[in-house]
């Protein structure tokens, strides 16, 4: 299996302020993409580890990874060009560069039950309760449906082919993806009533996804909150350096 992870500039991220490139920013001494590095490295699965973005910015951890492929500024434009180094039939597993807490533990056990389910696209959810267990007072983007209240993850598993196939159609879903009502206004009038009361299913979101794209998709809840909380402000910062040290 392959791992991609994004690192292109953020330029209206907050923490910009401390680097240019948020995948940069060192916590102990150490940039923050090299510890999500680690935890892939760690697993026999993972046999390419690739990072796309700026290759100049990136001198620091060029013999950290792989490949480096030279990337833009567009999180849709970088992703085209990550996956084009891998095959139709590659699943690979791309995450963002801003999940220092992540473990070799968390990614196995998404991957685990992603493979299970034989499908195209899987993406990580995790429960509310989860998250403020492991991270009290951290505050992240929930939405509330039958199955429970759910954050969503910063990692997905895709076939390379579905990429490529779907990554412009699919531009206006990650812009949108810590915006889960214009999320839901994408998927339908029907989808943000139910969402609004509460009454929308995983199973239905699935279903429309997957005739969105004319995919396999599948939501996967997973029990570990690195897997979802990203590093975007200072507190978050202060959070993993804890969390790290």
């Amino acid at each position: 299996m392959k791992a991609l992870i994004l690192a292109g500039t953020q330029e209206d991220c907050p923490l910009s302020k401390v680097h240019a490139n948020k995948a940069l920013i060192k916590i102990h001494g150490r940039e923050m993409i090299n510890y999500i590095i680690d935890a892939l490295r760690n697993l026999d699965i993972i046999d390419t580890v690739a990072v796309v973005g700026p290759t100049q910015e990136l001198l620091p951890i060029k013999n950290q990874a792989d490949v480096i492929v030279n990337g833009e500024s567009s999180m849709t434009a970088n992703i085209l060009k990550g996956v084009e180094i891998f095959s139709d039939d590659d699943m690979i597993l791309i995450s963002t560069s801003d999940i220092p807490m992540i473990t070799s533990e968390a990614i196995g056990d998404f991957v685990e039950k992603s493979l299970i389910l034989d499908a195209d696209f899987c993406y990580p959810i995790v429960p509310k309760e989860e998250n403020e267990n492991k991270y009290p007072g951290v505050k992240r983007t929930y939405v509330k449906i039958k199955d429970g209240t759910f954050t969503g993850g910063n990692m997905v598993l895709v076939k390379a082919g579905t990429v490529k196939r779907c990554v412009k159609k699919a531009e206006a879903f990650m812009s949108y993806r810590k915006k889960p009502w214009k999320l839901a206004g994408i998927l339908g009038i029907n989808f943000v009533i139910k969402l609004l009361m509460g009454t929308l299913t995983i199973k239905q979101l699935e279903d429309r996804v997957s005739d969105l794209f004319g995919i396999k998709a599948r939501a996967v809840i997973c029990p570990y909150p690195e897997i979802g909380t990203d590093v975007d402000k200072d507190s978050d910062l202060e959070l993993a350096a804890r969390v790290l040290s």
